[in-house]
């Protein structure tokens, strides 16, 4: 079930799920707002909560519709694309051979099969992505294990449209963006370290905050940076 609340100039969508906590997001490339909520929370409780957040909900979509955003990819020769903060000219390269990924030099060498579509080679280039991400995390997370004595039992790439990262502390597992393999390395290891502090601590509280001190210093340099990082280009629909 799907409400709308009017919170002066913003709307809201309201998602009613089979959840205990009520959770609010603000969504690019707009700011559109959505609040998922418990079944049966009444629509005022939600307003009151809603409404206390106002100065939040702003700042959000404020930094949001400000934010440079990635033009869309169209894998053309000389087209610019980043791997771990370096940036690669593309050269499609048409071969009647399996597709394939290469870094040579300042080359991201992508070889596919005559007529390929562009729809296909964007799909080629995420899964690589994502397996340089899933290559990249497992020592990671050994080496933070270890510092903040925790345990992650699963994690998971995928695309994600809001966040860099997740957390389940119920089943201890983390999910990382596929798009943080563009970004240098430091800050996938600050979103691993940031997620993994879930495990101990899972809500931004003060606790929280003197976690991150201690493993990384510098990790609110590490925020700004990727807030300020342009935003994916994608379809946002929600």
């Amino acid at each position: 079930m799907v409400s709308q609340l009017k919170l002066g100039d913003i709307a809201a969508d309201v998602v009613f799920k089979d959840i205990k906590n009520i959770h609010l997001s603000v969504h690019p490339p707009t700011g559109k707002v959505r609040i998922s909520a418990p079944s049966r929370m009444k629509l005022d409780t939600i307003r009151v909560f809603a409404i206390s957040k106002l100065g939040w909900i702003k700042r959000q979509q404020t930094r949001l519709q400000g934010q440079e955003r990635e033009t869309p990819r169209k894998y053309l020769d000389r087209e610019s694309h980043y791997v771990w903060g370096k940036r690669y000219l593309l050269k499609v390269i048409e071969l009647d051979v399996p597709s394939s990924i290469e870094l040579k030099h300042s080359q991201m060498l992508l070889r596919v099969r005559p007529g390929t579509p562009d729809s296909e080679k964007g799909a080629l280039v995420e899964e690589w992505y994502r397996e340089l991400i899933k290559d990249a995390v497992p020592s990671l997370i050994g080496k933070w294990e270890s510092v903040m004595g925790v345990k992650v039992e699963r994690f998971y790439v995928q695309r994600m449209k809001t966040k860099w990262g997740s957390c389940n502390p119920g089943t201890r597992s983390i999910r990382l963006n596929t798009d943080l393999a563009k970004k240098p390395p430091e800050y996938l290891e600050y979103i691993v370290v940031h997620e993994m502090a879930h495990l101990v601590v899972r809500h931004h509280n003060d606790r929280f905050g003197s976690l991150m001190d201690k493993c990384l210093p510098n990790w609110k340099l590490l925020r700004q940076g990727l807030n300020n990082a342009p935003l994916a280009h994608a379809d946002w629909a929600y």
